[in-house]
């Protein structure tokens, strides 16, 4: 019997976690893991209390063209990264991993090369996790070392280049 790799049991995780989320544009799982623990969960979603796009039927973003990774003000959704983040305390989240996997709501397709929007890079780095896992495939990933790729390359990508919500 082959056993699953860490790595892809727990971005597995991340997307049966993404299955919760309720952007009709992406829905991304993530998960923060630390000396094997899982932390914490988040999904993309409105804020509690507060009706889904999913249950309202429509993207306030998509209605008014604006396209992906811009104007998030606009957009009802607490991101998944940040729903995760909230749910841990600092003293936990330092050194730890975050997994995430991002799938199309449209097609139902991961999406390759994904990464965390600017917002939610900011959090991450202020957070203390140590690095990010993305999925691209089934069996494929990313990994973003936090200090080398989001501190030390401080946003230089512009938004609308980033494959985000």
């Amino acid at each position: 019997m082959k056993r699953r790799d860490k790595t892809n049991y727990y971005l597995d995780i991340a997307q049966t976690v993404l299955e919760r989320g309720t952007c009709l544009r992406r829905n991304v799982g993530a998960i923060l893991v630390k000396n094997d623990v899982i932390i914490s969960t988040g999904y993309a979603g409105a804020p509690r209390g507060r009706a889904n796009c999913s249950d309202l039927g429509v993207c306030r973003r998509a209605q008014l063209g604006i396209p992906r990774g811009q104007r998030y003000e606009l957009c009802r959704s607490v991101h998944a990264e940040a729903n995760c983040i909230i749910a841990a305390s600092r003293d936990e989240m330092l050194g730890s991993t975050l997994y995430l996997a991002m799938r199309d709501a449209v097609t139902g397709d991961l999406v390759p090369d994904a990464s965390p929007c600017n917002m939610c890079r900011r959090m991450i780095i202020n957070a203390g996790i140590e690095k990010v896992i993305v999925r691209n495939s089934d069996e494929g990933y990313t990994v973003y070392d936090v200090q080398k790729d989001f501190v030390e390359a401080d946003d230089t990508r512009p938004e609308s280049e980033l494959n985000t919500y």
